[in-house]
């Protein structure tokens, strides 16, 4: 069974006093790292371990209690540094607005961790965005699709630099129903966008690669200790500790570029991933959707 779980997020969260000024900029040298979907589970884990490690981090979601709470973690910890945007990524314009934020507030971008999304359940019933498109669709790949090529000025600016999509399992997109209005399976809805995330990850490969841009997609781990799984009630299977180490591994090693990753190993995604028509038509129907060229495209 599937329950809404959004770990979404760019109005800023102002901290007050001196934990705002401690909290706030990157120092000269140290990796900026943006992982949507930072303030719970595997999010929250890396953005922990990047701060431990001396990186700074945008941290985004939607709960500001819950960011301060990590932000308070990465104060403490004394080392790295953090600063906080909320935004919900169901919303292309407040997608649209966390990317000129991040563009106006920061000099570098070297890694980009779209690791945001949710996962509703089927008694929750088909749910559509106030921008009209399949919510697990729209936050689980538009919105990255978005953060991607609107931030790609910034990670070529900072290259060498990197863009990690976190995914799962898959199933192929139809794309004469890509908002799912026939026979609605949340379960289904989940793995075609997911599967939307490594096509991209494909798709867009070769043109990062020409601007020194790794990109790769990973699955972390299946159920995971997470708040969510727990609240399901179901026993889970690994720890969120084994896929916050997957995602490290695709963040600081040297792995390659445009894979599929599941968990530390590279693997093949369904075949329709690999197939460039689809690609090309996923990335020309993104464009439409969101009014946001994808690199490499004439727009671009």
């Amino acid at each position: 069974m599937w329950t809404p779980v959004t770990l979404l997020v760019a109005a800023l969260i102002v901290l007050p006093g001196k934990a705002r000024a401690e909290q706030m900029s990157p120092a000269p040298g140290q990796r900026v790292i943006l992982v949507t979907g930072s303030t719970g589970g595997l999010g929250r884990e890396t953005a922990l371990a990047l701060a431990r490690a001396g990186d700074h981090v945008i941290l985004h979601g939607r709960n500001e209690e819950r960011a301060r709470e990590v932000l308070q973690q990465i104060k403490d910890s004394g080392r790295g540094s953090a600063r906080f945007y909320r935004a919900d990524l169901a919303s292309l314009e407040e997608t649209r607005n966390l990317a000129t934020r991040i563009l106006a507030d920061y000099e570098r971008l070297d890694v980009l961790v779209n690791n945001a999304g949710i996962a509703l359940s089927d008694e929750a019933g088909r749910r559509v965005s106030g921008d009209g498109y399949e919510l697990h669709f729209q936050v689980n790949y538009l919105a990255g699709y978005m953060l991607t090529n609107l931030l790609l000025p910034l990670l070529e600016a900072s290259a060498p630099s990197r863009v990690v999509n976190v995914a799962s399992g898959q199933r192929p997109l139809d794309f004469d129903d890509l908002m799912f209005e026939k026979n609605y399976k949340s379960l289904d809805a989940y793995l075609r966008s997911k599967n939307a995330q490594i096509m991209m990850t494909y798709a867009m490969k070769d043109a990062l690669a020409a601007r020194n841009i790794v990109t790769n997609a990973l699955f972390p781990s299946g159920l995971m200790d997470t708040d969510m799984v727990i609240d399901l009630g179901i026993e889970p299977q690994s720890s969120v500790e084994t896929g916050r180490d997957a995602l490290l591994q695709l963040i600081n090693d040297d792995v390659g570029t445009g894979q599929f990753f599941n968990v530390f190993e590279a693997d093949e995604a369904i075949p329709q991933a690999s197939d460039p028509e689809a690609q090309k038509r996923l990335l020309e129907v993104s464009e439409t959707f969101t009014s946001v060229p994808y690199f490499g495209s004439a727009g671009q």
